[in-house]
């Protein structure tokens, strides 16, 4: 009775009832685990900004859209995993389930390994052609090589936590990361005030905390009954789950890998205007992330809503989830960025204490991103959807032109013949605008064509059980 009543507690039906409530109760657990997330580098931020200065605070936040850059394909293989196992478990193909689960704990620790591999040897040479300022870039490289250690167990995360996902469960990948979140800001305080470490108390940390959260989820997948149950004896990469997760992971990837490009030229032009404005920009875009991971949990529930309700032929409740989500990413869009604003020099001064200059360029970083950013929370919400419906190639080429493509052309004309960070920042919001609106244009014609399919396999299947 205990394990079934466990069980229970672990899952949601995506698939029956009412959805408003139940897509809270997954995307709010989803929301706070993404917000720790962000809490690994925010504490590496806080602490180096208070203790150990400007130069360490510029050091840390020049590398977030370099990191982001090289994990954005494997992460979005993650994505793949969510789909996959959402929709075989929406259609009852338990088997299948099983075999994506073992790929998929394989395939993260595979890329995990080439990934700080790469990010090892490779860091400094991938800000230098950045265009790091040179009085923070040996720091920079530092901060890198400890921070790639541990993507081995980011990637386990990531893929455990999406496998949990896929039948509901937020709240367990949420006690793992409070738990690393926790490791991760005494070892900060401890390292970088009691060592005297800087750059790189801050980036072992985070990277010991990395692997605590990642061998809790996989504890967890360890302990499943059924289909999603963890076997390590078991892992094998097997062609035709890697090929499903394949055709939604990478599209998925490159996707992100497009998005971090044009946000690393972005960082390019941010660090053409000094370190002064490097240090308000990684602010902001700090304080900025938790407005964003607040949407992103929408994005992340209307998929894995989408994928069920598809593989279980539920249209409707496909249509439905969209609208909810949409509604609740464009309201704590519009509210939390409203209040990141508003609040904004008290939460770049909890960065940046006594830097009125750093302060004073967070603001206008914010003033052009985060009063608006629930345009990015529709345009992340509709290509939920998509993904959700099988369709991730097309996103992937919307997103290629409206962001990366729209991003670079900015850069290259606009910002060129005017360099300053507000010619920068604007082009965030008309990217968002001009994606947004062809994502929705191409989500109704992905609709009928798949709303289609299942009409007629509800049709065979009827025709055939009358036989």
């Amino acid at each position: 009775m205990f394990q079934r009543k466990k069980k229970r507690a672990n899952q949601i039906d995506m698939t029956h009832g009412s959805l408003a409530d139940k897509i809270l109760f997954f995307a709010l657990p989803l929301m706070a685990s993404s917000m720790l997330q962000l809490l690994f580098n925010a504490a590496d931020v806080v602490v180096v900004g208070r203790f150990a200065g400007k130069e360490a605070l510029a050091a840390v936040g020049s590398t977030t859209s370099l990191i982001n850059l090289m994990v954005s394909l494997f992460v979005g293989l993650s994505v793949g995993t969510n789909v996959v196992v959402a929709r075989n478990l929406g259609a009852g193909r338990y088997d299948k389930v099983t075999r994506a689960v073992h790929t998929s704990i394989l395939m993260a620790l595979v890329s995990g390994a080439v990934l700080a591999v790469v990010g090892f040897f490779l860091s400094k040479q991938f800000l230098h052609w950045m265009s790091s300022p040179e009085d923070v870039i040996d720091l920079s490289s530092l901060y890198l090589k400890i921070y790639f250690l541990g993507m081995p167990a980011t990637m386990s995360y990531n893929f455990g936590a999406a496998i949990l996902r896929s039948k509901g469960d937020t709240q367990r990948p949420l006690y793992c990361l409070m738990l690393a979140g926790l490791i991760n800001v005494v070892l900060n305080l401890v390292l970088v005030i009691g060592f005297n470490l800087s750059v790189a108390g801050v980036a072992w940390a985070t990277t010991i905390s990395q692997y605590v959260s990642a061998s809790l989820v996989l504890f967890c997948l360890t302990r499943e009954d059924g289909a999603l149950h963890l076997n390590l004896k078991r892992l094998k990469i097997e062609r035709e789950i890697l090929v499903d997760i394949l055709g939604i992971g990478l599209p998925a990837g490159f996707q992100g890998i497009v998005f971090s490009l044009s946000n690393v030229l972005i960082q390019s032009g941010v660090n053409s205007l000094g370190s002064t404005v490097v240090a308000g920009s990684a602010a902001a875009a700090n304080i900025e992330n938790f407005v964003y991971m607040a949407m992103n949990a929408f994005y992340q529930t209307n998929m894995t809503f989408a994928g069920q309700n598809y593989g279980a032929g539920e249209c409707k409740r496909v249509d439905k989830s969209l609208m909810y989500c949409l509604s609740f990413s464009v309201g704590f869009g519009v509210v939390l960025g409203t209040l990141a604003y508003l609040f904004g020099p008290q939460l770049l001064s909890i960065y940046t204490p006594g830097e009125p200059e750093v302060i004073e360029q967070g603001m206008i970083r914010m003033a052009y991103i985060a009063r608006i950013y629930a345009l990015c929370g529709i345009m992340d919400t509709m290509v939920g959807s998509l993904r959700g419906l099988g369709c991730s190639v097309t996103p992937m080429i919307v997103s290629l032109v409206g962001a990366c493509g729209f991003r670079t052309l900015w850069q290259l004309t606009i910002f060129a013949a005017s360099p300053s960070p507000e010619m920068l920042y604007i082009s965030y919001p008309i990217s968002w605008i001009l994606t947004a609106s062809v994502h929705i244009i191409c989500f109704y014609f992905v609709r009928k064509k798949a709303y289609r399919k299942v009409a007629e396999e509800k049709l065979a299947a009827g025709v055939s059980g009358g036989e």
